[in-house]
């Protein structure tokens, strides 16, 4: 089976040649240097030799900065070989394995890739024109290679689904430190497919958290036609959904980027989340800058977050940039000084180094073949190298670790496979995890063995806790960038936030706001299609367009809340900014208030002054005018008085059910008592002066017990009702709501109408048989009779009561209540000054009419 392997291996590289070279001949030769194969891949022999890809060309375009990329993927491919030379070094770890390494250039193509992973697996050099050499090769014997058993690449997503979907019958496990797409983790149509670099599921689901932190809600999304930006830009569409953000547009623009393709890119680009690698954002920025497009907020996938080449050209454009990469590693040991080892003794070793040097100093080597020029000034032109160069003498991608991600994930890779044969090369026959408890060999095993011990690898790497989930897939960890400017216009590129999926949801993204800096002239950039709806409004969806476009209606009374309008209970009510329910204002008369003040102190007031009444006439008991003036209903009446005063504090305060009970029947019973007191009272005048008639005995009928029953049967019938009202349909306390929304009004409600007004009715008809009969006798002698002062006194009554039916019904809350004390205080005051001040100005102030003569006088 492995010698089947081996051949179909050959002949699918055979077949793939002769076909790619009538396809993309010029792909592959911009992109190749074709000539001493041996320098055009870097090689080194071991017990096990690992496979590297890395995309250190671009293949040329019109309109993308093409060809040269290699000081970046450079220092990924010299990470491998440090690594491997490191591991080789370690008495810890395969003590007894040899590892080498065989990488080649993907130039970031699937045609590309695809030869040169063939190559890898096929372990044979590559014929000068395409067709593998079977003995001589420019005069040298062919080269044998030992077969790559595994391979650590691509860095793109489309670049490696190729890959595994060509080499997967032959089970070669694939290692990416690069690609990201989510469709890889799709053990079942990749199962020999692991990487170092967080799945895009972690990635879409921080950079869904991002703009949802900064209330972006309307942001355009585009991508390079690849698998690596659809499946990224699908699951960002599905992700946001969740936070309430739309998708402005969605465009994907092809891989190699024609004048039309931008001149499209160009009319949607505004604010940009974009899903590419670094090459095509050389195109789009170029153009960008063309247009004098500027103020764009950039949202960097993690392809191109740390990208600084692109900032050479596009500082401007890019400052502020936002972006997730991957972790960073404070430091590698040893790897500044293997980058900064090389010297012209050495780059001779392979093209990708010479090609290195020679763009790096602007210099030609003796026997290069470099075939390219970049720069402005010819290759030819170039002075030679003098061999003094020194890269510590210059800056450069390449030898820059102050940004260790991919470099650290191209050395988890490699530390991946080793600590895998390690476990391999731990297996005790009888207990392996293979077929009747058999080992595989680590010098001699098959690539599915490997992946077997790789899919459990579990490892600490510079104090880092490496394990992989069931997908393959590392425990995702990004830090949050900022594109920012130093004052030498140098690019700064600061963290300033992080996101670890492995914490709860709430705590996994950390921003630090005041670390940003924003494009210039802007603060946080704001991306919306509508506006927040203000508190008390709700959002109403426009028909047809995304839920992030909406139109704001006001809330209905009561109501409050930005998205639902929701209505608050029964005892609170929205606040002045409508956004929250707050308890209602609770009104009533309140002691503490100055109304109820003013009415508390007249109540007492005339309670007072009834009781100085009471010990004026008291005092003056035996005088011709208390005695003249029925002694006994006179003090009846003026505590009686007093009665109604006080009563008139039983509305004052917060009514409760007990209170309310009392408050209505102690004001009818008090003014029943008082006005019945003035019945008899007339009743008396009225029959005293018809007993003077010859013959008359009528005052025996109306003696000093018929007054009383009189009084006590006139306030008996106001009892009746108002027991028949309390064991009905009591009074009792409520909270109204109905006047004012945002007021509880506590108030006393009647419980029954007819109860209230029964009342009412009897005490005016109490009052209407007292005027009629005061009215009566207002012919009497004026000296000895009060009549007339009790008919005063009854219009002031009637006055009062009959202003206060018509005010009573049309105010509300605690100015109902006032009214109603209001009146009660009125005609009580009305009652004492009318009937008793005559009186005490007599007792007073005339002591000299207090006389039976002049009593008895009649008037003039």
């Amino acid at each position: 089976r492995p010698v089947m392997a081996l051949l179909a291996a050959k002949l699918l590289m055979f077949l793939f040649v002769i076909s790619g070279r009538s396809g993309s001949a010029d792909a592959l030769d911009n992109c190749v240097f074709l000539g001493e194969e041996e320098k055009n891949s870097l090689y080194e022999d071991g017990d096990v030799v690992v496979g590297g890809l890395f995309p250190l060309h671009y293949i040329f375009s019109d309109y993308s900065d093409s060809g040269l990329h290699i000081s970046r993927a450079l220092r990924w491919m010299q990470t491998m070989t440090f690594a491997i030379k490191e591991i080789n070094q370690r008495s810890d770890l395969l003590p007894q394995i040899k590892l080498g390494f065989h990488i080649r250039d993907s130039c970031d193509d699937i045609p590309v890739s695809l030869r040169a992973s063939l190559l890898l697996v096929n372990g044979q050099p590559e014929s000068v024109n395409g067709v593998e050499s079977l003995g001589k090769h420019n005069g040298c014997a062919a080269i044998n290679r030992t077969v790559s058993s595994i391979i650590i690449g691509d860095a793109a997503s489309g670049v490696s689904m190729a890959l595994l979907r060509s080499l997967g019958s032959f089970h070669i496990p694939l290692v990416s430190y690069f690609a990201s797409c989510s469709c890889l983790s799709n053990q079942r149509e990749f199962p020999t497919f692991m990487r170092t670099m967080p799945s895009d599921t972690f990635q879409i689901r921080a950079l869904a958290r991002l703009v949802s932190y900064f209330s972006w809600t309307w942001v355009g999304v585009i991508g390079v036609e690849s698998d690596y930006a659809r499946f990224a830009i699908q699951l960002f569409l599905q992700e946001s959904v969740q936070y309430g953000v739309c998708a402005a547009y969605t465009y994907f623009y092809p891989v190699v980027l024609s004048q039309h393709a931008l001149d499209e890119l160009m009319d949607v680009i505004q604010v940009i989340m974009n899903f590419s690698s670094e090459s095509e954002m050389q195109g789009i920025l170029r153009e960008v800058q063309r247009r004098n497009i500027s103020g764009l907020q950039w949202i960097a996938s993690e392809a191109w977050a740390t990208a600084k080449s692109l900032w050479e050209k596009s500082a401007d454009l890019l400052m502020g940039t936002l972006g997730f990469a991957i972790r960073r590693a404070v430091m590698i040991p040893g790897l500044k000084q293997h980058l900064t080892s090389l010297s012209p003794s050495h780059i001779h070793e392979s093209a990708f180094l010479a090609e290195f040097w020679e763009e790096t100093f602007k210099c030609r080597l003796n026997g290069s073949v470099n075939s390219h020029s970049h720069g402005v000034d010819s290759y030819l032109d170039r002075p030679l190298c003098e061999g003094t160069e020194d890269l510590g003498d210059v800056y450069s991608p390449y030898s820059d670790v102050t940004q260790l991600r991919v470099s650290y994930n191209v050395y988890k890779a490699v530390y991946l496979v080793a600590h895998a044969l390690q476990d391999m090369s731990n297996c005790n026959v009888g207990k392996g995890p293979f077929l009747n408890g058999t080992c595989a060999d680590p010098k001699n095993f098959k690539p599915w063995q490997l992946i077997h011990y790789m899919k459990r690898a579990n490892f600490s790497s510079l104090g880092e806790k490496i394990n992989f989930d069931q997908n393959g897939d590392p425990i995702a960890y990004y830090d949050l960038l900022n594109w920012q400017k130093r004052p030498d216009g140098s690019l700064h590129l600061v963290k300033v936030g992080f996101y670890d999926a492995s914490m709860l949801a709430g705590r996994s993204l950390v921003i630090n706001d005041s670390a940003i800096q924003w494009p210039a002239g802007k603060q946080a950039f704001r991306s919306v299609c509508s506006d927040s709806c203000p508190p008390g409004s709700r959002i109403v969806r426009r028909k047809g367009e995304p839920i992030c476009c909406f139109d704001c209606v006001p809330c209905a009374e009561g109501e409050v809340n930005s998205f639902e309008c929701l209505r608050c209970s029964e005892d609170t009510w929205p606040n002045n900014a409508r956004n929250l329910c707050i308890p209602k204002t609770i009104e009533y008369l309140s002691y503490h208030e100055f109304m109820g003040i003013l009415l508390c102190v007249a109540s007492l007031l005339g309670a007072c002054l009834s009781i100085s009444i009471i010990a004026t006439f008291y005092t003056y008991k035996d005088t011709p005018l208390v005695r003249a003036n029925n002694m006994e209903l006179s003090f009846l009446l003026l505590v009686f008085l007093v009665v109604c005063f006080l009563v008139g504090l039983l509305f004052i305060g917060r009514p409760s059910d007990w209170l309310c009970r009392i408050r209505y029947p102690a004001f009818g019973i008090s003014f029943a008592l008082c006005i019945s007191c003035l019945l008899a009272k007339t009743a008396v005048v009225l029959m005293a002066f018809r007993a003077t008639l010859p013959g008359s005995n009528v005052m025996k009928w109306f003696g000093a017990k018929q007054q009383r029953a009189s009084v006590l049967l006139g306030t008996a019938i106001q009892v009746l009702i108002c027991l028949i009202w309390l064991l009905t349909s009591p009074p009792q306390a409520t909270g109204n709501t109905h006047y004012h929304s945002a007021t509880i009004i506590i108030e006393c409600v009647t419980g029954s109408e007819v109860g209230f007004w029964c009342v009412l009715g009897y005490i005016g008809i109490l009052a209407c048989m007292c005027f009629v009969m005061a009215f009566l006798a207002r012919k009497l002698p004026d000296n000895f009779n009060e009549a007339k002062f009790i008919t005063f006194s009854m219009l002031i009554f009637f006055a009062v009561w009959v202003t206060f039916i018509p005010v009573y019904v049309s105010t509300a809350g605690k100015y109902t209540v006032a009214v109603h004390i209001f009146a009660i205080l009125a005609s009580a005051f009305g009652l004492l000054f009318c009937i008793f001040a005559p009186k005490c100005y007599i007792l007073m102030l005339k002591p000299e009419k207090n006389s039976k003569k002049h009593i008895m006088q009649r008037g003039k």
